[in-house]
C-alpha cells in the first residue's frame, strides 16, 4: 500500500506541517516583539535564538529518560501542549501590558525543551507508524513540507503580523501546536512495551549507552561526524553573515535579499522531492555523500560572486537553490538511514546523543565564525565555511556509507556489523 493511502501517517504528515508553519511565525515574531515593545538590543535578541537551542545540550539525558517512558506519542502530545501554553502566555501578558525581556527568554527555553522531548521522542513513535521500506519515502514527505514551510511561512507570517501585530500571531502559532496535538492523538500505533525507568545512575548509564552505540557503530560514527562537520562549518557562515555579505559586499537590497533566501527555499523543496528518486538510482549511501559535499560548497559560489546588480543577485539565489537541494538529499537519507540501524529500544537515546553532539557545534561554529570574520573578512570566512564543510566527505568514506544502495534487510544487516 502507498504511504500516502495510509491516513494515520498523513494525520501525522498534515500535523507536522501545520507547526512548521506555525515555527516560522514564532522565528519573526518573538524578535519583533522583543525589538519593537522592549526595544531589545542585538545581543539581547541573540540571546532570545541561542535559548530556543541550549535544552538541546541535555538531549542526551532526556532521550534516555524517553526510552523508558511508554507510550511515546503522549509524549509529542505533551511537548506540543507544553510549547501552544508557552507561547499563549507572550499575548496574555502583552493585553495586560506585562510582557517583559525575561518572559521571552523562559518562552524561548521551554518551547526550545518541548522541542527536544517532541524530537526524542519521535524516533521510536516514527519507526512504528512507516513500513521499513518506506522510510526515505516518509522522510521525504515530512521534509518537502518542512521546506514548504520555508518559502511560504515568512511570507504568511509576515503579512499576520502586520495585519494582527506580532503579539497577537503568536495565538496563531499555538493554534498549530494545538492542531498537531489533536492530529498525533488521533494516530493509533502499537508502541511495544519498555521496562520503567530508574535511578538516576541507572539514567546516566543509559545515556551512556546511547553515546556508545553512536561512537561504536561504523554506519553511525560516520553519520555523526559528517553531520556534525557539515553543521560546524556551514554555521561558520550562518544565515546572519550571509545577510551581511550580501548587503555589505554585494551591495543587495533587504528585498533583493529575502528573494535570494526564497529561491533558496525552493531548492530544499525541490531536494525533498527529488532525494527518493536519487537514492534509487544511485544508491542511499551515495546519496548522502553527494548531499555531504553539495550543501556546504554553494556557499564558495556565493562568496565569488561580483558584477552587474542582476548578476550578484542570480549568483547567491543561485548558491542558496543549490545548497538548499544538497541538504536535502543529505538529511533525508542520512534520517533514513539512521532509523535503519538503530536498535529498537534504543531509539530515544541514540538521538538524544545524535542532537547533543550534532547541534551543540552550531553555536561553537556561529562563534568562530564571528571572529573569523572579523580576523580574515566575510569573503574568506565563507570560503572556509564552503571548503570545510566538503571535507566532510571524508567521514563517510573509509566507513560501509557509500556501498549501501538500499534500506532493505540485508544491506542494513552487513552494515549493523
Amino acid at each position: 500500500m502507498s504511504l500516502w493511502r495510509d491516513q494515520r501517517f498523513r494525520r501525522f504528515w498534515t500535523g507536522n506541517v501545520i507547526s512548521q508553519f506555525g515555527d516560522r511565525i514564532t522565528e519573526l515574531a518573538l524578535p519583533l516583539i522583543a525589538v519593537g515593545a522592549l526595544h531589545a538590543s542585538a545581543g539581547q535578541v541573540a540571546w532570545l535564538t541561542a535559548l530556543v537551542w541550549t535544552p538541546s545540550l541535555l538531549a542526551i539525558l532526556l532521550g534516555a529518560w524517553v526510552d523508558h517512558r511508554p507510550r511515546k506519542r503522549r509524549l509529542m502530545i505533551l511537548a506540543d501542549l507544553v510549547r501552544a501554553a508557552a507561547l499563549l502566555s507572550v499575548p496574555a501578558a502583552y493585553v495586560w501590558g506585562a510582557v517583559t525581556l525575561v518572559q521571552l527568554y523562559a518562552v524561548a527555553l521551554l518551547t526550545g525543551a518541548a522541542g527536544v522531548l517532541f524530537n526524542t521522542a519521535y524516533p521510536p513513535f516514527f519507526v512504528s507508524l512507516v513500513p521499513r521500506a518506506s522510510y526515505v519515502d516518509a522522510n521525504s514527505g515530512l521534509s518537502a513540507g518542512r521546506s514548504a514551510s520555508y518559502v511560504a511561512g515568512p511570507a504568511i507570517g509576515g503579512a499576520l503580523i502586520q495585519m494582527l501585530t506580532a503579539p497577537v500571531t503568536l495565538v496563531v502559532d499555538a493554534l498549530t501546536f494545538l492542531a498537531s496535538a489533536i492530529l498525533i492523538g488521533r494516530v493509533s500505533v502499537d508502541e511495544p512495551p519498555v521496562a520503567a525507568g530508574g535511578s538516576a545512575s541507572s539514567l546516566l548509564r543509559r545515556a551512556r549507552e546511547g553515546l556508545a552505540l553512536v561512537v561504536r557503530h561504523p554506519v553511525l560514527r560516520a553519520c555523526l561526524g559528517c553531520a556534525a562537520t557539515v553543521n560546524f562549518f556551514t554555521f561558520l557562515a550562518g544565515g546572519g553573515l550571509v545577510v551581511l555579505f550580501a548587503s555589505r559586499d554585494l551591495g543587495l537590497s533587504p528585498g533583493v535579499i529575502g528573494l535570494a533566501f526564497g529561491v533558496g527555499a525552493t531548492g530544499s523543496l525541490v531536494g525533498a522531492l527529488i532525494a527518493p528518486g536519487v537514492s534509487r538510482r544511485i544508491g542511499v549511501g551515495r546519496t548522502i555523500a553527494a548531499g555531504a559535499v553539495a550543501f556546504p560548497a554553494p556557499i564558495a559560489i556565493a562568496a565569488a560572486a561580483g558584477g552587474p546588480l542582476w548578476l550578484r543577485a542570480g549568483v547567491l539565489a543561485a548558491s542558496e537553490f543549490l545548497s538548499g537541494v544538497g541538504v536535502m538529499l543529505f538529511d533525508v537519507n542520512l534520517n533514513a538511514l539512521q532509523t535503519t540501524v538503530v536498535p529498537d529500544g534504543l531509539r530515544s537515546r541514540t538521538a538524544g546523543a545524535f542532537s547533543t553532539i550534532n547541534y551543540g557545534v552550531r553555536p561553537v561554529g556561529a562563534v568562530v565564525g564571528g571572529v573569523l570574520a572579523t580576523v580574515i573578512g566575510l569573503r574568506a570566512t565563507l570560503l572556509v565555511a564552503a571548503l570545510g564543510g566538503a571535507l566532510s566527505l571524508f567521514w563517510l568514506l573509509p566507513s560501509p556509507i557509500p556501498r549501501i544502495r538500499s534500506l532493505t534487510p540485508q544491506p542494513a544487516a552487513d552494515t549493523a556489523g
